[in-house]
């Protein structure tokens, strides 16, 4: 729950290993820099907005930001580049039967690989019919930003103390600061790597003194980030409501055109003092290091309504959150509403024989994998040398990620070792949810990206996400879906109302049931299919709750008994303080303020 989607990447420039600083040769900072500065820079995320598919002769062309390409079409499918895979590339299809008058083609818009992760993302895209021979729609790629405080205040022993905030990637867990050292125009910024071992050099900058500004170069990060003064009268996302902010006064949630009916927390039976709390705290809370709460946003539905909603340090409910090993439960519920469809999948379907092209190599297998199913791989008991949490293990999500031998990371997972029986132990293990997956596409023969589109999206009434895909463009099911805060929500309300969103059936009850229910241990926690089961003490007894969690403290919490959903998004990324949302701020603000239904 904790890993993130692709491994950190070590800053060779930026981190001197060697550059040890003790206590005593550590000079004073100078006093001249104290205060807040903020680097940003926002990435060309390759062709967007308006999107025109036209045909004419027989032959289609697609115009989108200027770029113009040939259209290749195969039956139903519709596929282009604009001009070339590095700005962006199109796969889609008309339904039914491929027909020049259908009146909508889907699909999803690959963006370039982005320049801050290295990631590349999958986005839908709908064009409908205008006029007789061209299709319109909208490209909305994920954005491609990253944002630096470099916070420098005055120490109590004369030196200037550092900390870097970082709303996307919180790199300033890996980049843990103390202070820095000024020599001329020179800086070097003291810290730890991770806050462990001896104090060293972790960056080197420079200060321009006639433009007021910090130059700092971040490898694998898009280059040098140049630092301006933050003054007291600007107003700074580095706080989570601005520097002074007006009192919380708290607003119905406002209606939308995506499926949730609203209402007051009042009408749902919930006291606004506790949470009010909670908000405050989080509004007034010092950040004085990198360790503080970093809540991005919260949101409370009860009894199918959403009722509370907000967000912080720049979020808002258009900006869609990277959700880390908590987009996990969607690997789990597109599997049911797979089944539920009648698609040809069983929990049962055997991994080995669905993945493996020529089955006549099943008979030089180790006799465990022949054993493996789909079940094995949804409960973290398949088995394989894999724990994201050992460096050591083959399997593990780091170890397979920052590996160049094997780019098909089904085929890496199927050829990593077993070390115990399928069924037999639960470890944590981002691969076998991937690899779920990857059994999904083969067994139904349909592209993981279409069947979310189809069988979750679209009867979620979810218009914009954004699926990160692996070095083959497969959508990656361990983890990292870009969701729109609301939507990601939905998640936990179908599982809470049975399997069913508004009425309309996604799982099958048996399904959402048993994908919520303890099935297994790992280590000493409770998992079912995907999501996470515990309990929370309210009033005396203690009620069972599931939830999906990922690093950073995203999480979407159901407490069924109180018919409640609670989802909290966050940037405490690798940070020890990304449980406090399911640990503290749940069962001591929330709950208490839910009144019995």
């Amino acid at each position: 729950m904790t890993k993130r989607i692709l491994p950190w990447i070590v800053l060779p420039a930026l981190i001197c290993l060697t550059c040890v600083v003790s206590a005593s040769q550590a000079s004073q900072g100078d006093q001249e820099l104290v205060g807040l500065w903020k680097a940003a820079r926002n990435f060309d995320p390759g062709a967007s907005g308006v999107l025109t598919i036209t045909e004419k002769d027989g032959v289609f062309s697609a115009d989108i930001s200027g770029r113009r390409a040939p259209v290749s079409i195969d039956g139903s499918k519709v596929t282009f580049a604009i001009p070339t895979d590095e700005d962006g590339v199109f796969r889609g299809a008309f339904t039914g039967v491929f027909q020049p008058g259908r009146a909508t083609l889907s699909g999803h818009w690959t963006q370039p690989k982005s320049k801050i992760s290295g990631q590349r993302f999958a986005s839908p895209v709908i064009l409908s019919r205008v006029g007789g021979h061209q299709w319109v729609g909208v490209v909305h790629p994920n954005t491609d930003e990253f944002t630096l405080f470099l916070k420098l205040q005055e120490g109590e022993d004369g030196t200037v103390g550092a900390f870097l905030r970082n709303p996307e990637r919180n790199i300033g867990v890996f980049i843990d600061l103390d202070h820095i050292e000024r020599e001329g125009e020179a800086l070097s910024f003291i810290g730890k790597f991770r806050g462990r071992g001896p104090s060293r050099v972790m960056a080197r900058g420079r200060y321009d003194e006639n433009w007021d500004r910090i130059m700092m170069d971040i490898p694998n990060r898009g280059g040098t980030y140049v630092f301006e003064r933050i003054t007291e009268d600007d107003y700074s996302s580095f706080y989570a409501r601005a520097r002074n902010p007006a009192p919380y006064i708290y607003a119905q949630p406002p209606a939308r055109n995506d499926g949730w009916r609203t209402g007051t927390l009042r009408q749902a039976g919930i006291d606004i003092e506790p949470i009010k709390r909670l908000i405050e705290y989080e509004i007034d809370a010092p950040t004085e290091d990198v360790h503080a709460s970093y809540v991005h946003g919260i949101l409370i539905a009860r009894s199918g309504k959403l009722v509370f909603e907000e967000y912080f340090y720049g979020f808002h409910r258009d900006k869609a959150h990277d959700t880390r090993s908590a987009s996990k439960s969607l690997t789990s519920t597109l599997i049911g509403a797979s089944i539920e469809a009648g698609l040809p999948i069983t929990t049962a379907t055997p991994v080995f024989e669905t993945m493996m092209e020529d089955t006549s190599s099943l008979n030089g297998l180790d006799p465990r994998k022949r054993q493996m199913t789909l079940e094995h791989l949804l409960t973290m008991s398949s088995g394989f040398y894999c724990d994201d949490s050992d460096s050591e293990a083959p399997g593990g999500e780091d170890r397979m990620q920052e590996q160049e031998n094997e780019p098909d990371w089904y085929r890496y997972t199927l050829n990593v070792p077993m070390a115990h029986e399928p069924g037999e132990i639960g470890i944590y293990c981002s691969a076998n949810s991937n690899l779920a997956g990857g059994v999904l596409n083969r067994a139904t023969g349909k592209p993981l990206e279409t069947l979310f589109q189809d069988l979750i999206a679209s009867p979620l009434q979810m218009d914009r996400y954004y699926l990160n895909l692996s070095p083959t463009d497969e959508p990656y099911m361990g983890g990292g879906i870009h969701w729109l805060p609301r939507d990601f929500l939905k998640l936990g309300q179908v599982m809470l109302d049975g399997g069913s969103w508004n009425g309309r059936r996604i799982v099958s009850r048996e399904w959402a049931q048993k994908a919520t229910s303890s099935l297994i241990k790992i280590r000493d926690r409770d998992y079912g299919y995907q999501w996470w089961v515990r309990e929370y003490e309210y009033q005396g007894k203690l009620l069972p709750a599931f939830f999906a969690g990922g690093n950073g403290g995203n999480i979407v919490v159901v407490v069924p008994d109180l018919d409640v959903v609670i989802a909290f998004f966050g940037g405490n990324y690798s940070d020890r303080v990304l449980y406090r949302a399911q640990d503290e701020f749940i069962p001591n603000y929330i709950l208490p303020a839910i009144g019995k239904n």
